[in-house]
């Protein structure tokens, strides 16, 4: 009887706690109709009724706000282990460009040009010449003008020339130019801005010229100078060079440039002519001419007409 006994009361403790979820599940089930009935809070005291702090806070919580997570100093809820939950609302991230429009437009302009040149490849004649130059912009990039050198009166022959002829008996054939006028091409590959003292910002363009012209020149008479005697004569020229040009306003720059005008160039003849042949201007010459280089660097500044100019924006 009593091993009989002591079996049965776990089975009966067993059947009672079964029992008792049961019940305690019919008392939590919550159907549609309770829910949309339950317009008190807990205890059936009214939203209205709370004091201020508790009625914003049932406000609140019958929001759509979920106060489960923590709030970071954005305004964005944060989950309750510390990682950041998706947000409700996407968001984009768009790049913005900003294009910058240029400080100084040459397209329709023209270009007036006064500089000074000097030649850097000649050490038996210091070469020196002012020039003009003019160029007309068709588009922002390509310009057709020309340039105009004078020489005459502003060269002399050096020191070193003159001492060895002097001493040894030796001269080296030199020549006197007068002018050169040339019809050129440019255009401007490269183009930006830079800063200076951190206060200033200029707009800076590099451009290459090139085009075709001639040189008006003579040879000086160091041979035979009592007998011979030389006239100006027309030498055909190619020049190329490059450039950089600083903008100082809209309608003022800056320029420097180095060129190279290409040439043949008619020379002194060093043998002497014996008898009749010594005044015969033919055998004054040498028997072919010779290539010539002139390398000179052009320092000068732009002016653009008009001074003003107005943007075209496509529509």
């Amino acid at each position: 009887m009593k091993k009989s006994l002591l079996v049965g009361v776990p089975w009966f403790a067993i059947l009672l706690c079964f029992t008792t979820v049961a019940w305690a599940q019919d008392d939590m089930s919550f159907d549609l109709g309770e829910a949309e009935a339950g317009d008190v809070v807990e205890d059936d005291v009214p939203v209205d009724d709370l004091p201020p702090d508790e009625g914003a806070m049932s406000e609140d919580v019958g929001g759509d706000m979920d106060l489960g997570g923590d709030m970071d100093l954005s305004g964005d809820f944060l989950g309750g282990d510390g990682s950041d939950e998706e947000r409700s609302t996407e968001t984009t991230d768009e790049e913005i460009y900003a294009v910058q429009q240029m400080y100084a437009l040459r397209i329709n302009r023209l270009e007036l040009a006064p500089s000074a040149a000097f030649t850097l490849n000649d050490p038996y004649v210091a070469r020196r010449a002012i020039g003009v130059g003019l160029n007309y912009w068709w588009t922002n990039v390509l310009a057709i003008g020309a340039n105009f050198l004078w020489y005459q009166g502003l060269e002399a022959e050096s020191d070193l020339n003159f001492f060895v002829r002097r001493s040894t008996r030796l001269a080296v054939p030199i020549t006197e130019w007068q002018m050169g006028a040339n019809l050129n091409f440019t255009y401007v590959p490269l183009y930006g801005k830079f800063g200076m003292f951190n206060n200033y910002i200029f707009q800076w363009d590099s451009y290459i010229v090139g085009g075709v012209g001639m040189m008006r020149t003579r040879p000086v008479a160091v041979i035979d100078p009592t007998t011979r005697e030389f006239d100006f004569g027309m030498r055909i020229a190619f020049n190329v060079g490059l450039g950089i040009r600083v903008f100082v306003s809209r309608f003022l720059s800056v320029f420097t440039e180095f060129r190279n005008y290409v040439y043949l160039e008619r020379l002194e003849n060093l043998n002497v002519a014996l008898g009749e042949g010594r005044t015969d201007p033919e055998t004054w010459f040498r028997d072919s001419a010779e290539l010539t280089n002139n390398l000179s660097v052009q320092l000068g500044m732009t002016i653009f007409f008009p001074f003003t100019f107005e943007y075209r924006l496509p529509k």
